[in-house]
């Protein structure tokens, strides 16, 4: 699908695009663009390629720009077939205090993502959304949740044989920049405990590479205007904590420290009200645009009288994993195995 074709990633220096040029960089993709708005993560990691992928490291091109800037975006989006489109505000405490930032970040920035690329005749784009824009309560859920609208509104207006444009929802994804394994490690190296909000509280858990696997499935199966779930295991906090204390420094204390801005005690990735109209697909739900136009009238003297029987998806109803399964989880990834032989255990 990728043969001598040319992606461009935005946000591409965070986690997720870390994810794809590890997958993709040796494949036979033509050429894949890095754009974001930070020099210093770009020379990073054009260094880090440059080191590990020599032969494949001159396909990667980047970018400086920022997805607020609708002309920085076009200027990077000449020659692009294929976009992911990962930029943006996450952190939610930052967002609570900023949430203007937030809008301009993950609602018109992905307004201008959409824009130029069906301008520029780019052939589909996927975007990355979370499960806190379901009953969002929070200022990154709520830009998120928008975000979503403004993909699908967007999905109505473009032929999608010029331009297909899907989105993909997924929950917490283990060690990803600016998560709380990562957090936990560090603490555990200088000695302190870990510190965690609640230990009843739910989270969905992926990696990566089933994050990247999610955007694929997306790329291959989306119509234009869906919004493709990933089902997931999930796991309290609590023992999400100790199997990282198990694995690294069992004698370590676990210390509560109570519920941060806009925090849930669980995530939601399906709503029931998208699960009236949702395709359950085995490891993924599809919630298809809703294609209804504006023309209210004809549906105050009738409805859909058959519900899907779908039922809402969150972290306390789906697969709850134990200890021992989270640290086999964990242990499938790198970035663990890589802290661990720096810590001398295996």
């Amino acid at each position: 699908m990728f043969k001598s074709k040319t992606l461009m990633i935005t946000g591409g220096t965070g986690s997720f695009g870390n994810a794809v040029l590890n997958r993709f960089l040796k494949t036979d993709i033509g050429e894949i663009r890095i754009f974001s708005r930070d020099e210093k993560k770009q020379d990073d990691m054009r260094h880090e390629f440059q080191s590990k992928m020599p032969e494949v490291s001159d396909k990667i091109k980047f970018f400086i720009g920022d997805v607020r800037d609708l002309a920085s975006v076009k200027n990077a989006m000449h020659g692009v077939d294929y976009i992911f489109h990962a930029a943006a505000l996450k952190q939610v405490p930052s967002c609570e205090f900023f949430p203007l930032e937030a809008v301009k970040t993950n609602v018109i920035g992905t307004d201008n993502v959409l824009t130029a690329a069906i301008d520029e005749g780019v052939k589909t784009v996927i975007c990355l959304s979370t499960d806190k824009a379901a009953y969002p309560v929070n200022a990154m859920g709520t830009s998120k949740a928008m975000m979503e609208k403004v993909i699908v509104a967007k999905s109505r207006t473009v032929d999608p044989e010029k331009t297909k444009i899907c989105c993909t929802r997924y929950g917490n994804v283990m060690c990803s920049r600016g998560s709380v394994i990562p957090l936990w490690i560090e603490q555990i190296k200088e000695g302190k405990p870990i510190t965690i909000t609640s230990a009843d509280m739910t989270r969905f858990i992926m990696s990566l590479d089933e994050a990247v696997d999610l955007v694929l499935f997306a790329f291959e199966h989306g119509v234009s205007g869906d919004i493709l779930v990933q089902k997931a295991p999930a796991c309290t906090i609590g023992v999400l904590a100790q199997a990282v204390r198990e694995l690294f420094s069992p004698e370590t204390r676990i210390k509560t420290i109570g519920i941060r801005h806009g925090e849930k005690m669980y995530e939601t990735l399906l709503t029931n009200e998208e699960c009236a109209n949702a395709a359950d697909m085995g490891n993924f739900y599809r919630v298809p645009c809703d294609k209804r136009s504006l023309n209210y009238d004809k549906y105050f003297n009738g409805g859909d009288k058959n519900r899907n029987p779908l039922t809402e998806f969150n972290s306390n109803n789906t697969e709850l994993l134990g200890v021992e399964q989270v640290k086999e989880k964990l242990l499938t990834l790198s970035y663990i195995r890589s802290e661990l032989e720096k810590l001398g255990r295996k």
